[in-house]
């Protein structure tokens, strides 16, 4: 078994999360959907990227508008594990914790073998880095937001 036990440490999404009370910038990050929605409803908790950050702490989650294929079957195969409903491309749909940014070394790829849901939902490959997420709080109702590229600052309404 990989170093990390269970990634995103067996939970689901915490009920009616809201973006924090004195919460001023803070740190976002833009997907696309329906991987978006997957970690807002507890289905995903390894973001997969091609760079790696040292960032580690609250950070919350932005579907971009951006599209994707709905008729692919990979897609269609993330769509059927969301509740109706779930997509909110251009808004922040959830708060959660990024506890870690992990290389995709030989032990972590054996590892998510071990995990097929959790691969589904990624890009798992050598080179490329796991963001393991926690304490996922989807937002009551989702805020519009316009993302951008990388980590962002987003600073929530009052």
């Amino acid at each position: 078994m990989h170093q990390l036990g269970h990634p995103g440490g067996g939970r689901g999404p915490a009920p009616g999360g809201h973006p924090r009370p004195g919460e001023r910038a803070v740190k976002a990050l833009s997907l696309m959907e329906p991987w978006a929605a997957l970690i807002a409803a507890g289905v995903k908790s390894i973001e997969t990227r091609s760079w790696r950050t040292a960032y580690r702490g609250p950070l919350y989650i932005h579907a971009s508008r951006a599209k994707v294929d709905q008729k692919d079957p990979h897609i269609q195969r993330l769509l059927s594990l969301l509740p109706e409903g779930s997509l909110h491309p251009g808004f922040v749909v959830c708060r959660c914790v990024l506890k870690d940014c992990l290389p995709m070394d030989e032990s972590f790829l054996g590892w998510i073998e071990a995990h097929p849901l959790e691969k589904l939902c990624g890009e798992y490959a050598p080179g490329r880095f796991a963001w393991v997420l926690e304490q996922v709080e989807p937002l009551e109702a989702p805020v519009a937001a316009k993302g951008h590229l990388s980590l962002w600052e987003w600073e929530p309404s009052p």
